[in-house]
């Protein structure tokens, strides 16, 4: 089941793919993308392949603000909803799509949530708040919100103009993000805590970091894993997107994200 649609934060419509396999173990894995990402970026078609061919059932969505619709959810085409969008709606978004599994009529045993970058952030907080999440594994995710915001001036003239523009490296546009993304992590500042999150997860958790990568410093996986109690498992000369790119045409993994997905079913299958 590809590109079908679920309510998401504010009731956004926003597309999501659903898989059961045939030999279906009961389990069910939900990834999240992070930030400027989407559903079918990259080389993420292939970790759904690789997860169901092991038995497992897999959901992969796309945020609901993140700037995609339902006609075109590759290239950002809505701007206006990208610049309203805040990490609230993200983990909103999370609930929503384990709502949206649940009245699917598929029975299932466990769920287990990877989330990267951005999304492996959104998804350490929703495992502390959803008892429906029995594990949790962040790929490259990151270990803070508050620091991701400017301060200073740079923060003054932000909530002056009441917008600030962020390039997309791919498709080359400003894309708005309105103050009302810093205004909300005030106002949901606990919630919206990590290292708070992290010290209220009671499920299973995995953290994975590239060693080279220069978007979300190793520093921070081997912070949340620390936060965790677990081992951080480091891929040597893997980036942020573990060798990934978009459009990815090869039919297989790239050796790093091959790694990083080998690693996440042993932990899975070990709980």
């Amino acid at each position: 089941m590809k590109n079908l649609i679920y309510l998401g934060a504010d009731d956004r419509k926003s597309l999501i793919d659903f898989e059961i396999p045939e030999n279906f173990n009961g389990e069910i894995i939900v990834f999240i993308h992070g930030f400027m990402g989407f559903k079918d970026w990259g080389a993420w078609n292939l970790v759904q392949e690789y997860f169901t061919e092991k038995g497992f059932g897999f959901c992969k969505f796309n945020l609901s603000h993140n700037g995609g619709t339902i006609e075109n959810g590759i290239d950002f085409p809505d701007e206006e909803s990208f610049g309203r969008n805040t990490y609230s709606k993200e983990l909103n978004d999370v609930f929503c799509v384990l709502n949206w599994i649940d009245n699917q009529n598929v029975s299932y045993t466990k769920s287990h949530v990877i989330g990267h970058s951005r999304g492996g952030g959104i998804a350490l907080i929703a495992a502390g708040l959803d008892d429906r999440i029995s594990s949790i594994t962040s790929w490259a995710g990151i270990s803070d919100i508050g620091s991701r915001f400017p301060a200073g001036k740079e923060l003054e003239d932000w909530k002056s103009s009441g917008v600030r523009y962020v390039q997309n490296g791919r498709t080359k546009q400003n894309l708005p993000q309105y103050y009302s993304l810093y205004e909300d992590f005030i106002e949901n500042k606990s919630k919206l805590d990590i290292a708070d999150a992290c010290r209220k997860i009671k499920v299973p958790a995995c953290v994975i970091h590239g060693a080279d990568d220069s978007s979300v410093f190793q520093s921070e996986g081997e912070l949340n894993a620390k936060r965790l109690n677990v081992q951080l498992h480091l891929i040597e000369d893997a980036d942020h997107v573990f060798g990934a790119s978009h459009p990815w045409n090869s039919n297989q993994l790239p050796k790093a994200l091959n790694e990083v997905c080998d690693l996440t079913l042993t932990f899975i299958r070990s709980i």
